[in-house]
Order: C-alpha cells, then sequence, then structure tokens
C-alpha cells in the first residue's frame, strides 16, 4: 500500500526523509493509511504537505491535580491534531513530580492516556518551592528533564546546586526565568498599553536578569542550560553572546511572542500569558534571532485553563494560553508565506532541534496538511479543553489531515466537517 503526494509544496529538505517517508513532489509515503481509510491503490492528495511529526518542549497537560483545565488523553489529542508527535509536559501539578513516587502518578497516566509520545519533566526543586532540591537522581531516568516552570529558581546557590546535579545526572536544566523581586504586580508588559490602559506592568528585565544569572551559572558549572519562552530583546542578546563564548545554552520562544506585541492587546484574557506579550522590538529581535540561530526552537507554552478563569480581563484572568493546534497554521501563514523564514527553517525549529537539544532520537513519525484553504482560527473547534488563543478569527493556511507515530495514525481530520 502507497500514497502518493500529488502537486505538493515542492519541500524538499534532505533531513526529512526518514525511512519509509518522503517529502517533496510525487513523494512516496509506504506501509500507511490516510484518515482511517485502506486503499490499495495509490491516492493523489491536492495541494497537500507531508511534514515530520513535530516536537513541543513546553507544555502544561494539568494532570495529575488540574484535570478540569486538560489531561494527558485532551492535551495529546490537541498535540496530534496540531501535528506534533512527541511533547514535553511541565511539572507544575499536584503532586509535583519531585520524587518518584509523585512522578509514578503522571507516568501510569501517560501510559494509559497519552496519544502521542509525552515525555515529562522531573521539578528542580521541592514543591517547586525553590527550597531545596528534589530527588533528581531518583527521577532521572524517566524525565526528559528538569524544570520549575511556572517560577523561577530565586535563588542563585539553589539553581547552582541544582546545575551541578543535573551535570552529574546528564539532564539538561530548563529554566523559567523570573525575578520575583522585579514583578511589583504586573501582568502585562509594562509598556505603552499599560501605561495608557492604568495597567501594573512586568518589566523585561525580571527575565532577562535571572537568564543573565543563568548563564554566568551554567558557564561555571558545565551544565547542559534551555531557556524557557523567552519574550524579550535582551534574552535574545544575553543568550547569543553566552552562544559565543562557549556555553552550553539554548532556548525557546513561542508563536505569539514571534508574531504579536503589546500593540494587539485587547482587555481579554486570551491575550494574558507570562511572559507577556512585549513590544515591538522585542517581536523584532526574536525574529533574528530565529534567523541567526540564536533561538533554536520554538515550543507553544500550551497552557489551558477553563473559560471562567479566562473570562476575567487582562488583570484578573490567569496566565496561559493554549497553542498545539494553532502553531504550525500562525507560524506558516505570519512567517513562511510572507517570506520571514522559509519552510525548512520552521521544520528545522519544530521538529530536528527540539528532538536534538533533548535527546528524542528515532523516527518521528509524520503529518499531512491540506494547504490550499484559508480558514478562520475557530477555538470551538479545538480538540483541547482549553479556548483561550490570542490567534483567535486569524485567517491561516494549513489544515492538519492527519498524523501518524510508530507506523499508525493517531489522528484523523474529516474535511468536511471543518
Amino acid at each position: 500500500m502507497s500514497f502518493i503526494l500529488k502537486n505538493s509544496l515542492n519541500y524538499t529538505e534532505k533531513k526529512v526523509s526518514s525511512g519509509n517517508f518522503l517529502v517533496g513532489d510525487d513523494a512516496e509515503i509506504s506501509d500507511v493509511s490516510l484518515c482511517g481509510k485502506e486503499c490499495n491503490d495509490s491516492v493523489g492528495i491536492h495541494d497537500c504537505l507531508i511534514l515530520p511529526g513535530f516536537c513541543d518542549v513546553h507544555v502544561h497537560f494539568r494532570e495529575p491535580g488540574y484535570l478540569y483545565k486538560e489531561d494527558i488523553y485532551s492535551g495529546s489529542l490537541s498535540a496530534a491534531a496540531g501535528g506534533f508527535t512527541d511533547v514535553c509536559a511541565m511539572p507544575n501539578l499536584d503532586p509535583v513530580p519531585d520524587s518518584a513516587e509523585n512522578l509514578k502518578v503522571q507516568l501510569d497516566a501517560i501510559r494509559k492516556k497519552a496519544v502521542v509520545g509525552v515525555h515529562p519533566y522531573g521539578a528542580i526543586t521541592v514543591g517547586e518551592k525553590g527550597e531545596r532540591l528534589s530527588d533528581m537522581e531518583g527521577m532521572a531516568e524517566n524525565v526528559i528533564a528538569f524544570s520549575d516552570d511556572g517560577k523561577g529558581v530565586q535563588s542563585g546557590e539553589i539553581m547552582e546546586e541544582a546545575m551541578k546535579e543535573a551535570k552529574r545526572l546528564g539532564k539538561i536544566i530548563a529554566a523559567h526565568c523570573e525575578d520575583n523581586s522585579l514583578l511589583f504586580g504586573g501582568y502585562i508588559h509594562d509598556g505603552k498599553y499599560a501605561a495608557s490602559h492604568a495597567h501594573r506592568g512586568i518589566c523585561s528585565e525580571s527575565e532577562w536578569k535571572q537568564i543573565e544569572r543563568d548563564v554566568g551559572l551554567a558557564a561555571k558549572t558545565g551544565c547542559a542550560y534551555h531557556v524557557c519562552h523567552i519574550s524579550a530583546k535582551e534574552s535574545v542578546r544575553i543568550i547569543r553572546e553566552a552562544k559565543a563564548s562557549g556555553v552550553d545554552v539554548t532556548c525557546e520562544t513561542a508563536p505569539h511572542y514571534l508574531l504579536l506585541d503589546d500593540g494587539d492587546l485587547l482587555e481579554d484574557g486570551r491575550f494574558k500569558m507570562n511572559p507577556p506579550l512585549r513590544d515591538r522590538a522585542d517581536r523584532e529581535a526574536l525574529t533574528e534571532g530565529i534567523l541567526d540561530g540564536t533561538v533554536d526552537m520554538i515550543a507553544t507554552d500550551h497552557a489551558p485553563h477553563s473559560r471562567e478563569e479566562k473570562s476575567r480581563g487582562l488583570e484578573r484572568s490567569l496566565m496561559g494560553v493554549v497553542g498545539l493546534e494553532t502553531a504550525f497554521p500562525v507560524l506558516y501563514t505570519g512567517l513562511v508565506k510572507k517570506g520571514v523564514i522559509s519552510l525548512d527553517r520552521l521544520v528545522e525549529l519544530m521538529c530536528f532541534n527540539p528532538r536534538k537539544r533533548f535527546g528524542l532520537s528515532g523516527n518521528p513519525g509524520f503529518s499531512i496538511w491540506s494547504m490550499s484553504e484559508k480558514y478562520r482560527v475557530d477555538p470551538e473547534k479545538f480538540h483541547t479543553k482549553g479556548r483561550s488563543t490570542p490567534f483567535e478569527g486569524m485567517e491561516v493556511y494549513g489544515r492538519c489531515i492527519a498524523t501518524f507515530r510508530d507506523g499508525r495514525e493517531i489522528y484523523s481530520s474529516d474535511l468536511s466537517d471543518n
């Protein structure tokens, strides 16, 4: 059985070739079924694109502890619907995975419910409280890396201790960088919108100051260090300089920081996330960073909340937006179609670079995308329990038809229903 891709978008990046599939004009995909349909003959798919399975190193699936927001099944199905075949799940859960015993609760749920590969983080500190190290050694075999995401590790001494232990264990420290002493109750960027609408702002220094501290500690300890969701131009500069000096540092940014800034803000909780949407100059610096290689990957920071929790406006809504089902369409539409970056570069940022950095080897699987149709982002059609996205109503290209992992179909979409 085989499927022939007719009239593809001529994507021929050689790194996409992987064993049982190729990408490009008249590319052949062997030994798969499309959208659940078995067929003995070749099937022509007009204006479709076949891409390797994406990898998101920063998602929040909320299980255990907060299943009303999301669970392993709904989160991983959302990932598959967005063309992702592997994701890395953050540890701000209940119980926090800070010991082998607590981690087992999450691992059991993953084994039972996951549609895609879900790779958990272990917490850096007990309860993510930043006071003493978690049982990093006891968890090391079953976690992708260590992070206290959602909170910055305030103590430099604790972070240095964590980096030394991660180095010994051969693991990455992935840091949410936020200096609490510089927050002053802020909840959006400390910029023009905040000033003109009487909102309390979060300064960029609260992010880049901890990055500056941590790259120094990474240089000192030799730890593999990864910076989560960077948003500020100073962060890009610091990481660029650290890489040039030989520090083992990588970083991610998110689609909303590349495509939006605080000039796009509305009085709506779907525009509230942490870190916040910053200035246009910050967005431009992030774009420059993905072009020159300073920014290594794009991650969604998929962070679902209930409708009520996101209905309280900018000041009172909880921080976090969903992103797995919109990531490729908005980036393809906003960056590739506009000639900002190539499709090759986008695939590197969403598939190859995160897999290489976090040691996720093997066949990534693939997804099939319908590319000719323009449609509006409609959160009511999402598979995630979350509905809050700043891209609601955006006109985009790229609809995922099917996603395959480990030789089997894990998601299919009936286009007639969309």
